[in-house]
């Protein structure tokens, strides 16, 4: 039987002591990440003891201050994805038609799904191969690609810093998103009501709220908020679908299937809205029960099935009711009398509680993987934290002011970031962490597989992001000349 002397694994699986406890002291993932919550720290000694004692099990190695119960972990991946996309997917389905729209949704749904158990299997694959017990979303990826093909292991080093990248990039869009609606709806409350307030206003009049509340450290506080908001946006959404069911259903200028110039919105509205990524690791890695999150009847699977059916079920009767002339967010359609404003305090009410948990995985990024080590030593740490979060959501304001399109910036960062994130990166990661036992047929279907969601991953990237931005240019150039 051969020794795999580059990963310490013989052929069968089992770990050669020595040369996986030598590979962990020289590794940088294991023994320099300093976050309680998903940047960890591993002690020599408890890593040889784990390694003498037999096969590593790093769920049964995780300890989280806050740890979330199952039902907590649902509320919170079910919170994560209830947002602002569900809204705009009436619109979504006027860009692809109802019957293209119908089928499309519930197949990128299960693709998501699908692309988010490989990479949570690949982390706990990863984590019992280094004798840790989890991993953030970045350092899956460094050490996915430093066990797969020579051209992956050159390029390791870099993955993380690419993939915090675009976790940034999304988590800080979807905030920016979150304040736009909060000001729209507001504003369209004040109107109805003969109250002229500039929308850019109540989003300044909302900074501080934003601010104070993302200053919530623990998920777990956070927990009671998210139950209420929960209950909320169940109540808004049960408005929604009434004043939905008290339209006519109109099949005239209700198109099946779409302009196919406008498909890559779909998709990117489509993407933004059914995907969590950025809290999923968060989320499985505070657990009380991990194994608990995959599985048939899983957290995972159930929110998913929960979040697909009602996306599916919001954009087929939203965009019959409503046709095209919908706008970025259903609520801005479904009315303006008392019951219909109600609706929409409570929806904003909703997306400001949603706030800071998906500001969460931006704060992790910038100050605890980038950020903090500069201040290590420093005693007045916390201020600078503080400092870090006020300026992350001052950025997300600014973004908010300057582009005010809920609809263009749904799809533009959809297919940006999450074509990436959601697909690209776990067809990578899952070849990459078993590449060495991708043989003969069953792997070569494997790796066929994977390569085509990361191609239609890519493909949809760059035209859903270059069809997003035209858009973008159009309306400013639109706004301009009406100016």
């Amino acid at each position: 039987m051969s020794e795999k002397h580059n990963h310490g694994f013989f052929e069968d699986g089992r770990t050669d002591s020595y040369s996986s406890f030598s590979a962990a002291i020289n590794s940088r993932e294991i023994l320099t990440q300093r976050d309680k919550d998903n940047i960890y720290t591993v002690e020599l000694k408890d890593l040889r003891k784990s390694i003498e004692a037999g096969e590593y099990d790093p769920h049964k190695h995780r300890e989280a201050e806050h740890a979330t119960t199952n039902i907590e972990t649902l509320l919170h991946l079910l919170k994560g994805s209830l947002g602002t996309g569900i809204l705009a997917m009436p619109l979504a389905f006027a860009h692809s038609g109802y019957i293209l729209g119908t089928i499309a949704t519930i197949l990128i749904g299960c693709l998501c799904t699908y692309c988010i158990h490989m990479l949570i299997n690949c982390e706990y694959e990863l984590c019992k191969r280094r004798n840790v017990p989890r991993m953030t979303y970045p350092t899956t990826a460094e050490c996915a690609f430093q066990d797969g093909p020579p051209f992956f292991q050159r390029i390791a080093p870099y993955t993380p810093h690419i993939v915090n990248f675009f976790l940034m990039l999304f988590q800080l869009g979807t905030t920016t998103v979150y304040t736009v609606f909060i000001g729209e709806n507001i504003h369209l409350v004040l109107k109805e009501n003969d109250i002229e307030v500039d929308a850019r206003w109540i989003m300044l009049i909302f900074l501080l709220p934003l601010i104070l509340i993302n200053y919530v450290k623990n998920l777990k506080f956070l927990a009671p908020v998210s139950s209420v908001a929960n209950i909320i946006t169940v109540i808004s959404f049960a408005l929604i679908f009434y004043y939905m069911v008290q339209q006519d259903i109109v099949w005239e200028n209700r198109e099946p299937f779409g302009n196919y110039e406008d498909y890559p919105l779909f998709f990117g509205t489509v993407l933004f809205a059914l995907e969590a990524i950025g809290v999923i690791m968060p989320l499985e890695n505070e657990m009380k029960t991990p194994k608990s999150f995959l599985g048939i009847c899983g957290v995972l699977n159930s929110a998913m099935m929960v979040i697909v059916s009602l996306y599916t079920g919001l954009g087929l009767y939203g965009y019959l009711a409503y046709g095209s002339d919908v706008g970025g967010s259903i609520s801005f359609a479904i009315g303006n009398d008392i019951p219909a404003q109600v609706c929409k305090v409570m929806l904003s009410l909703a997306i400001y509680t949603s706030h800071p948990l998906q500001m969460y995985p931006a704060i992790c990024i910038a100050w605890k993987e980038y950020l903090q080590p500069l201040f290590e030593k420093n005693p007045h740490q916390i201020y600078y934290e503080y400092a870090v979060r006020t300026f992350l959501v001052f950025i997300t304001f600014c973004l908010a002011v300057a582009v005010p399109y809920i609809e263009l910036f749904i799809s533009l960062f959809g297919a940006l970031s999450l074509s990436a994130l959601g697909l690209a990166f776990p067809a990578l990661i899952y070849i990459s962490t078993h590449w060495d036992s991708l043989k003969g047929v069953r792997g070569t279907m494997i790796i066929v597989r994977n390569i085509v969601i990361f191609c239609f991953a890519i493909i949809g990237l760059v035209i859903g992001t270059s069809t997003s931005l035209e858009k973008i240019v159009e309306k400013f150039s639109g706004t301009n000349s009406t100016v």
